[in-house]
């Protein structure tokens, strides 16, 4: 007789669709039109686990590719910005115009210049690279002037604002620096307001992907205005984004800043996404390590200083107590897939389909004329 389970179809990874070597978790009830999703709060992890990730759509989607950063023209009119997505439709119409497939293609080009690279590797360093390491040094040296305040709650202590409300009155000093012509010093109008939402909210006090998506705009924002260029990319993720990251990591701790819509076990990380985006891509063919290895305490000890997916692996495991394939399945799902590079492919349609395609995430995300809301919204319609 032939064995019952030689037919049973394999275990798809949800973040790829890939074969995993892991039986995936029980599925969560999605929402209902009974009950639709909460209008967005802040969630305290882990109390709400929102469902597991749309595993079809996801599967089904494109993999997000690198495009050109579009420049902007001088002279050119800046404005403020402010938010426009507040439905679903918003969100699709977000999809569809230049603004938003050109930052899509932009966060996929760091992720594909990161392949193969160490964090320690040497890089090309840019004058405005050195003024983005200052500006992160900065406001990681304003820390120790406003120390936790005796605080009751779990999260949000509330020396948070002092801290944030100091980034505010600095802003646009620690922003001019990087704009050295006279076209450019107005765009700092722009600039600050994605500057401040890239390092959490002060009176949610919470913080999330969709701050990590602000600094990723702020630095979309950089390369449109010509101030970075594709030389730099891989500076940005190994040497700007890894301090970013770090001062985050020191910031959530300091101040048990709450994770902002918090997808529980469901999430890869209760506050970041892109670190494991460009953290996959840095292991991409890599000779020895595959994605079973963040099992081994051994190359995470060793390895984590040089590759952002293992630092965010060991810092889950820290920060989480018990079983990791519990505390963080999803994590242990992916761990199956056989290649970094279909992990990589997989995340990046994962960041899409779950921050960018968000509206409790983008609702609060920052349009003007440098990332522009195209007001022919629905001239197909008409």
């Amino acid at each position: 007789m032939a064995d019952d389970h030689s037919s049973s179809p394999p275990h798809l990874c949800h973040s790829c669709g890939n074969p995993t070597t892991t039986a995936p978790p029980p599925t969560a009830a999605p929402w209902s039109d009974a009950s639709p999703p909460p209008v967005y709060r802040p969630i305290r992890a882990p109390a709400i686990n929102a469902p597991a990730p749309n595993t079809a759509a996801i599967i089904l989607s494109p993999v997000p590719q690198p495009l050109p950063v579009p420049p902007l023209s001088f002279p050119h009119s800046f404005e403020a910005p402010s938010k426009k997505i507040a439905s679903p439709d918003d969100i699709a119409h977000f999809h569809s115009i230049p603004a938003g497939r050109h930052f899509l293609g932009f966060v996929s080009a760091l992720s594909h210049c990161s392949r193969g690279l160490k964090i320690s590797d040497p890089v090309p360093i840019s004058a405005t690279i050195s003024s983005l390491l200052s500006l992160l040094q900065a406001l990681s040296s304003w820390l120790p002037l406003f120390p936790p305040l005796p605080h009751p709650s779990r999260y949000g202590n509330p020396a948070f604002r002092s801290w944030h409300q100091k980034l505010v009155d600095e802003a646009s000093s620690v922003v001019l620096p990087l704009l050295a012509s006279d076209d450019l010093r107005p765009a700092s109008i722009e600039l600050v307001p994605y500057l401040l939402d890239s390092f959490g909210n002060p009176t949610r006090m919470d913080y999330g992907t969709g701050h990590e998506t602000h600094f990723a705009a702020f630095l979309y924002c950089l390369a449109r205005l010509g101030v970075v260029a594709e030389s730099d990319y891989p500076a940005l993720v190994t040497r700007v984004f890894v301090s970013y990251l770090s001062l985050m990591r020191e910031v959530q701790m300091t101040y048990q800043l709450e994770p902002a819509g918090s997808h529980g076990v469901w999430g890869l990380d209760d506050y970041h996404f892109l670190p494991f985006v460009f953290g996959s891509a840095q292991l991409v063919d890599h000779k020895y390590m595959k994605p079973k290895s963040i099992h081994n305490q051994d190359i995470l000890d060793n390895f984590s200083n040089e590759y952002m997916y293992l630092a965010c692996v060991a810092f889950v495991k820290k920060v989480k107590r018990g079983p990791f394939a519990e505390h963080s399945p999803l994590l242990d799902d992916i761990s199956g897939v056989p290649t970094w590079s279909k992990v990589n492919s997989g995340l990046l349609k994962m960041y899409k389909a779950e921050v960018l395609e968000k509206v409790p995430i983008m609702q609060h995300f920052l349009f003007g004329s440098i990332i522009k809301w195209s007001v022919m919204k629905h001239f197909m319609e008409l």
